[in-house]
């Protein structure tokens, strides 16, 4: 990729696509790709706003040398040290003659352990400003959204704020860059799972630094993964603000751990007689087969959530544990919850999620329901009753 894409008065893009990486962090998966942004300032002064990962930079230092044409890098920024952000600083730092590195406190250390670099380093606090010419920027501390170093870079000339991973997305940028070019359909469920499975543990900080910001004109938000909202940021301001404060729309996540298909009769059971009780979101998982992050996705987005495990060497099934500790982790709140299960010769699934319940506060609807055996028409009644007061609970 040779061109860059001018953002505002003297800012452009300089990101790249990573359309090889199948896992982020090496857990997430990448059915769609990934987009890391970066940006550059040539002003008075010249400032990089993050870099990229390394093992995607292809020609992204001879990008931003022809941008410079020939003028000096004065100032490369920081807002977060993961390296798919950080992973070019190194390099940016060697190449670029006299560069100095702007960032925070806790930045500095983890940059002396990544690099050893020590020296050419402008440390900045919350509120600091630093003035390239017609450009003015401010810092804005937003630590643990969601590293401990974590920060903004506010323009408070042309109110772009340069957010690190608040309000990104995982999915490649395919021709659009900004959120007037898109069609948004696309990333919507991809902006939510990476919301939900990256920043989604660190909601309560996603709310202190809407407070920080509160009051803030914000014309364009620049984020390192993802669209650079410039037509309308109140749009994923908002979507972040709902994520956060765990405003989920209404509807039912069923998810299943179903060795030979008996637990997942249940599951369809229950399926059908939410939708009869007007239920029209309705979404069934084998925990087998959709990966975890999909799942985690599903699961902020609805209000409902009814789990289903078969019994396995007296526990629950195991990958139905591992979401079940995810979920946990992800620090979920205010869902309705339904637990069935089914057992041949020892319980084990129904007693364990009965655990999970406790632990999650999650609103139980109902009792649970658990088939010895085989399911049958005279077995289905705590299904029934699971159903009808999910239903209840939702349209109440």
């Amino acid at each position: 990729m040779h061109y860059t894409v001018p953002v505002k008065g003297k800012v452009h893009w300089i990101g790249v696509n990573d359309r090889r990486k199948t896992l982020f962090e090496n857990m997430w998966t990448l059915e769609r790709g990934v987009s890391y942004n970066s940006y550059l300032i040539v002003d008075d002064k010249t400032a990089l706003v993050d870099t990229i990962e390394d093992r995607a930079a292809g020609n992204y230092i001879e990008r931003i040398e022809k941008l410079l044409d020939g003028r000096k890098l004065d100032y490369l920024i920081i807002n977060h040290m993961e390296p798919d952000h950080s992973g070019e600083v190194k390099a940016i730092f060697d190449h670029f003659e006299g560069v100095t590195i702007v960032g925070n406190v806790k930045t500095f250390k983890m940059v002396e352990a990544y690099w050893g670099i020590t020296d050419r380093l402008l440390k900045v606090d919350d509120g600091d400003e630093l003035s390239l010419g017609h450009h003015k920027l401010k810092f804005v501390m937003t630590p643990w959204v969601h590293w401990p170093e974590t920060m903004m870079t506010y323009d408070t000339t042309e109110q772009i704020l340069f957010s690190g991973d608040a309000f990104g997305s995982f999915g490649t940028l395919d021709g659009g860059i900004f959120d007037d070019e898109i069609n948004f359909d696309f990333f919507e469920e991809e902006m939510r799972r990476y919301y939900s499975n990256i920043v989604g543990p660190y909601s309560n900080m996603v709310q202190k630094a809407f407070a920080k910001l509160s009051g803030v004109p914000v014309s364009i938000v620049a984020p390192v993964h993802g669209p650079v909202w410039r037509d309308n940021p109140q749009k994923v301001l908002d979507l972040y603000n709902r994520w956060s404060l765990h405003q989920a729309e209404e509807g039912v996540v069923i998810v299943v751990a179903s060795m030979y298909g008996n637990t997942e009769l249940m599951a369809d059971y229950i399926g059908r007689r939410l939708a009869e009780n007007g239920i029209k979101n309705i979404r069934i998982h084998d925990v087998s087969r959709t990966h975890i992050s999909h799942l985690i996705n599903e699961i902020w987005k609805y209000k409902g959530l009814v789990l289903g495990s078969c019994a396995y060497n007296g526990h629950m099934f195991p990958l139905m544990e591992s979401l079940t500790r995810e979920i946990i982790h992800m620090k979920m709140k205010d869902k309705f919850l339904g637990i069935f299960g089914s057992y041949s010769w020892n319980g084990g699934g129904v007693k364990n999620l009965m655990k999970f319940a406790e632990e999650s506060g999650f609103d139980l609807v109902a009792d649970p329901a658990e088939i010895y055996g085989k399911p049958s028409d005279d077995k289905y009644a705590q299904c029934d009753v699971i159903a009808k007061q999910m239903a209840l609970k939702l349209k109440g």
